[in-house]
């Protein structure tokens, strides 16, 4: 009898721990989403006025473009210590990248091969 009473007991104990876990995991995924659309929300004026002024062989248009989109922010680790960040937009099928910290643009199809 005593077996039984402790099984259910653990048995509770554990679905009551995985819920908590489940709640609190849920809780911090919203706020983290939150925090990364105000953080695309401040740079994005930034990326578009970078990329429009940025040089290439072929231009980005964002205001004129007919197929425009927000790629958004990604974050490539590069090692133990180094973390490169870019903010992605496509306007016509040309992609520009803009680096929040360093405040720069390039214009290509993949910001992991520049530098």
């Amino acid at each position: 009898m005593w077996f039984q009473r402790i099984t259910a007991g653990l048995l509770l104990l554990a679905i009551a721990a995985i819920a908590a876990v489940s709640y609190f995991g849920f809780r911090a995924n919203t706020q983290i989403q939150t925090l990364k659309s105000f953080l695309e929300g401040y740079v994005f004026a930034d990326a578009v006025a970078a990329c429009e002024k940025a040089q290439s062989a072929t231009p980005f248009k964002w205001n004129g473009g007919t197929n425009t989109r927000v790629i958004g922010l990604n974050s490539v680790k590069l090692d133990k210590y180094n973390i490169v960040s870019s903010y992605t937009l496509v306007a016509d099928g040309v992609f520009c990248d803009f680096d929040p910290i360093k405040k720069k643009a390039a214009i290509g199809s993949n910001f992991l091969e520049r530098e």
